[in-house]
């Protein structure tokens, strides 16, 4: 008697696994791309837009940079996105802290909600001085950036008469302090020094609002050229240019 007769073939069928819809192939690589990019702009680099001439010209009105957030340290965020509910944050190891002569964007400190970028002049511990313009970092000159501007020495910029200096008594614009910078503080000048809102109005900068150091541009659109010559309107001579 043949017993194969008896056996039970165990046949296992192939299920095949049906093939992702062209729509869900899509769907699937925006949202990776989207949370590759939302790590990227929280630790890694952050693109940014300068609106005023507080930098000038150093960087320009319509500049386009690429920060770099964990140079300083990134700084984790400090609210949910969209509902704008406020979280803990943290600050990460920091390959270096920022100095005199470095770019920095950092979270203006009477409303951390907008993004300024100065020039740090003097850190922690540091004793400042401005006579007739000039600044001087423990009684020594502070070497001033390669496209510092003043504007007329008895004109004051529009907007700025609301502001007083800070700490009260230290002076005016162009005659200010001396000034000791308390330790994990900074202080931060644009280097369009007539028109700039920057530590001589809101004070020292706490070391926590610091969110990264200005790395490159690499991108410059020049508003005010007129539309009918619209090649001007890209500043093509600035693309590419490392901030210093």
């Amino acid at each position: 008697m043949n017993l194969n007769f008896f056996k039970k073939e165990n046949v296992k069928k192939s299920k095949k696994q049906p093939e992702k819809s062209k729509l869900r192939e899509y769907t699937d690589a925006i949202i990776f791309a989207v949370i590759a990019a939302t790590i990227l702009r929280i630790f890694v680099v952050q693109a940014f837009r300068i609106p005023t001439g507080s930098m000038e010209k150093t960087l320009m009105v319509g500049d386009f940079l690429l920060v770099n957030k964990f140079i300083y340290g990134v700084r984790t965020p400090d609210k949910i996105p969209l509902i704008n509910v406020k979280i803990p944050w943290v600050r990460l190891p920091a390959l270096k802290k920022p100095k005199k002569g470095d770019i920095v964007v950092f979270k203006y400190p009477r409303n951390p909600d907008q993004d300024y970028i100065k020039r740090c002049v003097a850190v922690g511990g540091d004793t400042l001085q401005i006579i007739d313009k000039q600044v001087f970092i423990n009684g020594k000159r502070f070497t001033d950036p390669p496209h510092l501007q003043h504007i007329d020495p008895y004109t004051m910029p529009k907007g700025q008469l609301q502001y007083d200096i800070v700490p009260s008594g230290a002076g005016n614009r162009d005659n200010y302090g001396p000034v000791i910078v308390p330790p994990h503080h900074y202080f931060m000048m644009g280097d369009n020094r007539d028109n700039s809102l920057d530590s001589r109005y809101w004070g020292f900068l706490p070391e926590e609002n610091i969110v990264g150091e200005a790395l490159i541009l690499y991108f410059s659109w020049n508003k005010n050229a007129p539309l009918y010559q619209f090649y001007k309107k890209i500043r093509w001579s600035r693309i590419g240019d490392l901030i210093k």
